[in-house]
């Protein structure tokens, strides 16, 4: 028994980031309802003029010509928020949250939880053609860091409910908990360990609870059920997933390609630049108006078959037009719906090419249209993973996974092969800032103590001060544990320590100035979990001790013992 309390230090420290985590994932889930509601009463606001919380698609207006300026307005007041309060607002928002979690130790401003709600629901509401997920994203993790800021946490836990908060709210937003656990570890994270993982499972139960308790447990996408039909099939799957990596590819560039001429080439206030996006979004809306807001509704109809061929490719198009014209001119909404709405078209006019000539060995149109959205989100986010298990937890169809999966694969290859950024990370490498989403295990989370450690044993406690001076100068090391004639530990003394003993005095036991440890090490655990103790105690060694009460020492380990290994 005595070996797992062996360490009740950190065993205090993780049940306290799990009990923040499952807070973190309920506070998620009401900021993911009140979204929802404060979207659902702009898109009634702006489209029907009517003070309404309920659902609607802004394609049975009666607004006629007027419509054309709805999304100006919303950029208009989208460009304030961005341009007077909070700059973060701006974009799809998940970019700033790996951006955090790479430079700043997870801490973001707490405005964003406020602001970026405000200026993404106004933007989506007032018809930009962008999506809900990268503001939730933001959002929660937004909560996270101010959760953790607050708290006084460090950046390693900090950075773990900022997680928490992505992860929370991609699962009470969408319904999706697992997914939501997935994309915080692919992306946000870049980790799989244990303290990570668990407190991000915790975190997305709280939020679908709570989700489930207020909005009801029901699939995003209604559909029947679509199956693997042939053999044949691998090959049009196959050239599907090259489809969908190829538009991948264009995507990205068009987006920050469209950024970069709103920011440089287009000489107006920068605030005013969202209305002027949202007027263009407006005139392709006036004729096209699925193309508006984040589209689950057109998304359910070509999954289930209910639009024709010229149709779709009208909405292939123009939806991609749509959509870089809301998020390059600097309105805020994500890509994850965008994504999936282009893919939906892709694979829906992909599947009637196909369907028409061979209809015996083809599934039906709206398998593609399913293949095809996320094959498109896994090439433009290189969250592979997330698509796979989002689009099944969206639609609870397992039977076409097979399919799913190997065009999954094929666009995540093709658009690696030819970009080295997502749609996420280019944003950041466009400043400076480079992030692998490549995610591998550390040799510190392999490597154990017992590893690496000096065999040395310390310094007896009836050692004079003199001596163990001598020893520092003569080992280049500035720290010792103290220990009796049975080896058991008593205490420690560290060069700053001498040097301010007086010289007069150094001839004394050490016993009269040593201090008790701050923290031990052991031989079994890992050198990651050595590092985060010496970090949190602001310690450059540690003495290792064995796992009985004696506490007798084995051994020391230092800082650089530890980054030596770190390759």
């Amino acid at each position: 028994m005595l070996q797992y309390l062996r360490k009740p230090l950190m065993a205090k420290s993780t049940l306290r980031l799990i009990l923040l985590a499952a807070l973190v994932g309920i506070i998620s889930a009401f900021i993911a309802i009140g979204f929802r509601y404060l979207l659902f009463f702009f898109q009634n606001l702006f489209f029907y003029q009517e003070f309404s919380g309920q659902e609607v698609e802004p394609v049975g207006h009666d607004m006629g010509l007027w419509v054309i300026v709805v999304p100006a307005i919303g950029g208009i007041l989208v460009g304030l928020i961005t341009r007077y309060i909070a700059g973060e607002a701006k974009g799809h928002g998940v970019p700033e949250v790996m951006e955090s979690i790479a430079l700043h130790g997870g801490k973001m401003r707490p405005r964003i939880v406020l602001f970026k709600a405000l200026a993404s629901a106004l933007s989506i509401g007032s018809g930009g053609a962008v999506g809900r997920e990268g503001p939730i994203i933001q959002v929660g993790s937004g909560a996270g860091s101010t959760v953790g800021q607050l708290l006084r946490l460090d950046k390693d836990q900090v950075k773990i409910l900022v997680g928490c908060g992505a992860a929370g709210g991609i699962a009470a937003t969408f319904n999706t908990p697992v997914a939501g656990i997935i994309f915080a570890l692919e992306i946000i994270l870049l980790e799989l360990k244990s303290r990570s993982f668990i407190s991000l499972v915790i975190s997305a139960f709280f939020a679908t609870t709570v989700s489930r308790l207020f909005l009801g447990s029901h699939p995003a996408f209604e559909i029947p059920a679509y199956s693997f039909v042939s053999l044949y099939e691998i090959i049009f799957y196959l050239v599907l997933g090259i489809l969908a990596g190829l538009t991948a590819i264009l995507l990205i560039r068009l987006v920050y390609d469209t950024e970069y001429f709103f920011e440089n080439k287009i000489s107006i206030p920068s605030h005013l630049k969202p209305a002027l996006g949202g007027l263009l979004v407006g005139v392709i809306g006036y004729f096209l108006p699925q193309v508006f807001g984040y589209g689950y509704g057109t998304i359910s109809k070509l999954l289930n078959q209910e639009i024709l061929l010229t149709t779709i490719l009208l909405l292939f198009v123009f939806k991609i037009i749509a959509f870089v014209l809301t998020i390059g001119s600097g309105a805020s909404g994500g890509i994850f719906s965008p994504s999936l709405f282009i893919g939906a078209a892709l694979g829906a006019a992909f599947g009637w090419l196909i369907n028409t000539p061979y209809p015996e060995i083809t599934a039906p149109i709206g398998a593609y249209a399913l293949v095809g959205m996320a094959a498109l989100f896994a090439a433009v986010s290189r969250a592979t993973f997330t698509a796979i298990i989002i689009i099944f937890e969206l639609t609870l169809d397992y039977n076409i996974i097979l399919p799913l999966m190997f065009s999954c694969v094929i666009a995540d290859l093709i658009a690696w092969s030819f970009s080295p950024d997502t749609i996420y990370t280019k944003k950041l490498s466009m400043r400076g800032v480079k992030i692998s989403q490549d995610m591998q295990a550390s040799q510190l989370d392999i490597l154990q103590v017992g590893d690496v450690m000096n065999l040395t044993y310390g310094s007896n406690q009836k050692d004079s001060v003199a001596s163990i001076h001598e020893r520092f100068v003569e080992g280049h090391y500035n720290m010792t544990c103290v220990v009796d004639d049975q080896k058991h530990l008593k205490g420690m003394i560290t060069l700053k320590d001498i040097n301010r003993i007086p010289m007069e005095e150094r001839n004394h036991p050490v016993r009269d100035y040593m201090r008790p440890p701050q923290a031990v090490a052991y031989s079994d655990e890992t050198l990651s979990e050595c590092l985060y103790k010496m970090a949190r105690n602001k310690m450059d060694s540690l003495p290792v001790v064995t796992t009985t009460d004696e506490q007798k020492v084995i051994g020391q380990i230092s800082r650089d013992e530890i980054i030596s290994k770190m390759h």
